[in-house]
C-alpha cells in the first residue's frame, strides 16, 4: 500500500507541475504579466480557482513543461545516457514553437550536437558543445524529474551530476544550472519526507559538492558567488511562512531580473519554495503565491506544483484543474516510470 501511495504521488507530481504551469502561463497572458494584482482580478472574473476547467485549448502547457517532459523521457529509457537527452532536446525545439519558449532554452538546444561521439565518450556525459550562457529559469523548471529519478540519499552524486549536466545543456551559467540542482534536490527531499523548512539549509550543504564536481570536470564556477549570495540573503528561515501575500510579492520584485519575478535560476526555485512553506497542504494558497504572483509564473507554478504533488498528492486539488489537462496520460505514465526506475535501481543495490 505504501509503495502504491508513493507511486501515486510521483504521478501527481508530474500532473500538478503541468497544472501549475498551465495556470501561470494562461496561454501567454499571465506569463508576461508582472502585476499579481491584475492576475488576481482576472482570476476572480473567471469565477475563481475552483471554477476553472483546465483544457488544452484554453490552458495549454508552456515550453517549460514540455522540457520537463522531455527530460523525464530520457531518464526512463532504461539505458540512460545523456546523449539520448541531447537528441531529445534538439527534437523538442519543434514542439516549443508557438509557446513563447525561453530564448536560452532554444539557443542551447540549437547548439547541441546529437551526433558528436566525443560527448558520449566523456565519463560525466557533459556537453562541451553548449555555447549559451543562460542564467534563466529554464534549467530549474525541467529538473524536478531528476530528483524523482535519483531521490534516495545514496544517489546524491547521481543527482548532482545529472542535474548540473541537463541544466548546462541549455543554461551554461552557474545561476542557471545551480537552479536545476536546487529543484532536483528539493524533489528528492520531498520524497524522502524531509520537512520543507530544512530544505534550504540542506541545499547549502550540497553546494560544495556541486562546486567540486564542476572543478573535476574542468568547468568554471565564477557565477556561483552570486547564486550563493542570493540564497544567503534569503536565509531560508521558517519565518517566511508568516509573510502575507503582498509582502511576498514585494520580495519577489526585489529578487527579480528585468522586473519579472522568477526570471532567473535562483529566484524561480526560491519563489516556489516560499510558496510551499507558506501554503502547507493548502493548494489554493499555493496557487496564489506560486502561479498568480506576476512574473514568470509558469516556471514557479511548475516547480511548486510538482513539489506539492510529491508531498500531498491530488486529494487537495479540484478535479477540474487536471481531469482534461493537456498530455495528462503521458504525464502520469512518466511519473509511474520514474518511480519504477528509481525503485528498480534500489533493488539492484540490495
Amino acid at each position: 500500500v505504501e509503495s502504491a501511495d508513493v507511486m501515486d504521488k510521483f504521478k501527481a507530481a508530474m500532473v500538478l507541475g503541468a497544472v501549475g504551469d498551465a495556470l501561470g502561463y494562461r496561454k501567454g497572458r499571465w506569463e508576461g504579466c508582472i502585476s499579481g494584482k491584475k492576475i488576481q482580478e482576472e482570476l476572480a472574473s473567471l469565477g475563481g480557482l475552483g471554477a476553472l476547467k483546465v483544457d488544452p485549448d484554453n490552458w495549454p502547457l508552456s515550453d517549460a513543461t514540455l522540457m520537463h517532459i522531455t527530460t523525464a523521457e530520457a531518464l526512463v529509457t532504461g539505458t540512460y545516457d545523456l546523449m539520448i537527452l541531447v537528441r531529445l532536446y534538439v527534437e523538442a525545439t519543434v514542439s516549443l514553437q508557438g509557446r513563447a519558449p525561453d530564448p536560452a532554452t532554444v539557443e542551447g538546444c540549437i547548439h547541441l550536437k546529437p551526433h558528436n561521439f566525443l560527448i558520449s565518450k566523456c565519463v560525466s556525459g557533459c556537453v562541451h558543445t553548449c555555447l549559451c550562457s543562460g542564467s534563466g529559469f529554464g534549467a530549474a523548471a525541467k529538473a524536478m524529474c531528476v530528483g524523482m529519478r535519483y531521490w534516495q540519499s545514496e544517489r546524491i552524486d547521481n543527482l548532482v551530476e545529472v542535474s548540473i549536466e541537463i541544466g548546462r545543456m541549455t543554461h551554461n551559467h552557474p545561476t542557471g544550472f545551480l537552479g536545476s540542482l536546487t529543484t532536483a534536490l528539493f524533489a528528492s527531499y520531498a520524497i524522502q519526507g524531509k520537512a520543507p523548512v530544512t530544505w534550504g539549509r540542506d541545499l547549502m550543504k550540497v553546494i560544495p559538492r556541486a562546486v567540486e564536481y564542476c572543478r573535476k570536470t574542468i568547468r568554471h564556477m565564477s557565477g556561483e558567488t552570486a547564486f550563493l549570495s542570493a540564497l544567503v540573503t534569503r536565509r531560508f528561515t521558517e519565518q517566511c511562512a508568516a509573510f502575507t501575500l503582498s509582502s511576498f510579492i514585494q520580495m519577489y520584485k526585489r529578487w527579480s531580473s528585468e522586473g519579472r519575478a522568477g526570471r532567473r535560476g535562483h529566484d524561480a526555485p526560491m519563489i516556489a519554495y516560499d510558496a510551499l512553506l507558506a501554503a502547507g497542504s493548502d493548494w489554493a494558497e499555493l496557487c496564489k503565491r506560486a502561479m498568480f504572483h506576476g512574473g514568470e509564473s509558469e516556471a514557479t507554478g511548475l516547480i511548486a506544483g510538482c513539489l506539492f504533488g510529491l508531498m500531498h498528492g491530488l486529494s487537495q486539488v479540484p478535479p477540474g484543474l487536471y481531469q482534461d489537462l493537456d498530455k495528462r496520460e503521458r504525464l502520469e505514465e512518466l511519473g509511474e516510470k520514474l518511480y519504477k526506475a528509481a525503485s528498480a535501481e534500489k533493488c539492484l543495490d540490495k
